[in-house]
């Protein structure tokens, strides 16, 4: 089989605390595109590809599938590894690596299932302008919900106002109080917080929340990198206010894959719901757009180009 040269982003050793670009190196090996053998192990992550070779019977030469595929040109994927295949090209490949794939089926399950959502709720949502939270306000918009979201830029809350829809939205870095901001916006109280952050936000929506409320928990990206994680001391409020907080792996989720897709497509295709990329091309500027992440320097969802047909 043939041996190409093959471009990856790999780790140089064990990152404590916040990412640098220095902790990754662009390095240059040769992959023989035949299975079973690969070579070092690059970071992994959510991609679209092609397939060039197979040895599974659900997937042929040609196939276009989205999932965990690693941060090289080319990649050796287990056949116990889940891909999807992609039937759906009149929308944009790149798609598949948000509101089409993962990101968008950890909205969709997390507000839907998880947050058991219900028309006329109020619905706070943390990163708002990110991959996920972008989605989650228009599905609750959509809903016929009240929604306002968080962000850490004007630019970013703009967005949200005035491409996503939403309600209403603040720059969390420029409010000194949050429990008033959220009071501010939520005078009758949450219904749904949809976590993504963590933290000092969540300790200030625990005040804030109605009762019988839901919390779908993403993820708490204010926290991973901290030597020390903040403690969260309104959790009483969980309590006296029956509030239901669940953490949820979208995996868990993937067999909703098809009624998901029957639901967003028509949204996508009918100009109903908007998606923003922010676009980095070329695996050498990966490490700098996965540094950015950790600082909201991204605006909307971080793809990174490796190949364009």
């Amino acid at each position: 089989m043939a041996q190409v040269k093959n471009k990856q982003v790999i780790l140089n050793d064990y990152v404590s605390g916040f990412p640098k670009e220095t902790d990754m190196n662009i390095v240059e090996s040769t992959i023989t595109l035949k299975l079973p053998e690969g070579s070092n192990e690059p970071l992994g992550g959510y991609g679209v590809a092609k397939v060039l070779e197979s040895g599974h019977p659900d997937y042929k030469k040609g196939d276009l599938v989205w999932g965990v595929t690693k941060w090289e040109e080319y990649s050796l994927v287990p056949s116990a590894q889940i891909l999807f295949k992609i039937e759906n090209t009149d929308v944009p490949l790149s798609y598949y690596t948000g509101i089409l794939g993962m990101p968008g089926m950890t909205a969709y399950s997390g507000i839907f299932e998880v947050g058991s959502l219900k028309k006329g709720e109020n619905v706070f949502v943390s990163a708002a302008s990110g991959a996920v939270g972008q989605l989650v306000g228009q599905f609750a918009k959509l809903s016929g919900c009240y929604v306002v979201g968080s962000a850490g830029t004007k630019e970013k809350v703009d967005l949200l106002k005035n491409k996503f829809g939403f309600d209403g939205g603040f720059n969390y870095k420029e409010e000194p109080d949050l429990n008033e901001a959220l009071k501010r916006h939520f005078l009758e109280g949450i219904d749904v917080y949809f976590e993504n952050v963590g933290g000092k936000t969540l300790d200030a929506v625990l005040l804030n929340m109605r009762i019988h409320g839901r919390i779908p928990v993403c993820g708490m990206i204010s926290q991973y990198n901290l030597s020390q994680p903040e403690g969260v001391t309104n959790l009483t409020s969980l309590i006296y206010k029956r509030i239901r907080m669940q953490g949820f792996v979208v995996a868990d989720f993937y067999h909703l894959y098809p009624k998901f897709l029957e639901f967003v497509l028509p949204l996508i295709r009918e100009g109903k719901i908007e998606y923003v990329e922010d676009i980095a091309e070329g695996l050498e500027n990966g490490p700098a757009a996965l540094v950015g992440l950790f600082s909201g320097l991204n605006v909307g969802k971080q793809v990174l180009v490796v190949a364009r047909e």
